[in-house]
């Protein structure tokens, strides 16, 4: 894991979003689980940003909420 190679000095900016996973067979995505492994190490901010931070065009923010309540949807139904 590339967090391991960190220098004394070094300021790492990691960006993903867990909406966008494009692995095969739906193969869970290894992002939450470590961002949640990792957001209450000190040193360490998350920053989570949602459909209010889109600053694009109106109907993608609606399509960002659309998938959020589908991924509500499939957790409940589990």
């Amino acid at each position: 894991m590339f967090l391991t190679r960190m220098g004394r000095n070094a300021k790492f900016v990691i960006t993903g979003d867990v909406t966008q996973v494009d692995l095969p067979d739906r193969q869970p995505s290894g992002l939450m689980p470590a961002v949640n492994m990792l957001r209450n190490i000190e040193g360490i901010t998350v920053i989570e940003l949602d459909e209010k931070d889109v600053i694009r065009h109106e109907l993608v923010t609606r399509v960002l909420g659309a998938f959020r309540e589908l991924e509500k949807k499939n957790n409940t139904d589990r």
